[in-house]
């Protein structure tokens, strides 16, 4: 597995998740598994499927965090006039569309990676500068409006 960038903020934020998905989740996973076999005859209990499969989910999400978390390198937030992983990025494209986001690893509303079109065109450049973004559907520009 690929080392990641992660800011300690981004790596807290993963171990919280861990901790919740190893703790009482995994806990309503097994009681679900429980319940379900108390309804008898396994090769037809949809219940108790469903939550195998539900356990299965989650098990692999933890195994995804821990690799994740056991490769990560942290790095200091974002602090300079240059894009990093950490920086919250105001960007305008060509129809002059604002939109703000986080470059992380870690994802959710509001982030792009920064191995993503947008978030590696963005890594080391300044505010002021437009970038070629290469996207699947084609290329466009961005122009970086403010970096905080």
């Amino acid at each position: 597995m690929n080392e990641e960038r992660l800011t300690a903020r981004q790596a807290e934020a993963l171990r919280s998740e861990l901790a919740e998905l190893e703790g009482p989740r995994r806990t309503e996973a097994v009681a679900a598994i429980k319940k379900a076999r108390e309804f008898g005859d396994l090769s037809e209990n949809f219940e108790y499927h469903a939550a195998k499969n539900e356990q299965g989910l989650l098990e692999a999400r933890i195994r995804t965090l821990r690799a994740r978390l056991d490769h990560a390198e942290i790095v200091d937030d974002a602090t300079g006039d240059e894009v990093a992983i950490g920086s919250v990025v105001d960007v305008e494209d060509d129809g002059g569309e604002t939109i703000t986001v986080e470059v992380s690893a870690v994802g959710g509303a509001g982030t792009v990676s920064p191995t993503s079109p947008l978030g590696s065109a963005l890594l080391g450049k300044k505010a002021g500068e437009t970038v070629d973004v290469q996207a699947p559907r084609g290329v466009w520009r961005a122009t970086i409006r403010a970096i905080r």
